[in-house]
């Protein structure tokens, strides 16, 4: 690699709760309008529940409620973005409630900022960092860091309880 080139990476932007937030564009596989979302019992209040994507059994979070930002109401721009996280090494393809979804940047190293530290108590673990747009900052996210081992397995189960085969299993 010349000595000159840039290193760049292009982010998908979207809002919660009227704050930018971005993603790698590689981890995205899809954007789709907020569909109907099955509630699965007994799962945390992130995990907004399931939905069929082509056949396949898809979980739905709502990452406003994940990062501590309230539940935000589904509008006409409210969409599902389709994300795949690591969990243990297997690719999870997940659903991400956003309030809508911004446009795809080009980002090299020289704009973004590391996450200043906020103490000891402020989890930050899961920013790569932060992204100086013009007057508004974004915060970037590591979707593979923003859930735990432990919850992405609950994230499996809801996925495995709104599947066809469960459902027959559940019934035998």
């Amino acid at each position: 690699m010349d000595a000159n080139e840039i290193l760049q990476e292009q982010f998908l932007t979207f809002y919660l709760a009227a704050e930018e937030y971005a993603v790698p564009v590689l981890r995205v596989k899809e954007i789709l309008e907020y569909q109907v979302v099955t509630r699965v019992p007994n799962t945390p209040p992130w995990v907004r529940g399931v939905f069929n994507l082509r056949g396949s059994v898809v979980p739905v979070v709502d990452l406003a409620v994940k990062l501590g930002l309230g539940v935000a109401p589904i509008t006409k721009t409210s969409c599902i973005v389709i994300v795949e996280v690591d969990l243990k090494g297997e690719p999870l393809v997940i659903g991400a409630v956003v309030n809508s979804v911004s446009q795809v940047v080009d980002l090299t190293e020289a704009d973004i900022q590391p996450v200043p530290a906020f103490g000891v108590k402020v989890n930050t673990s899961y920013l790569l960092g932060i992204a100086n747009a013009g007057s508004k900052l974004t915060l970037l996210i590591d979707i593979d860091k923003i859930f735990s081992a432990e919850e992405l397995s609950h994230i499996g189960e809801a996925q495995a309880a709104g599947s066809p085969e469960t459902a027959v299993e559940s019934v035998k």
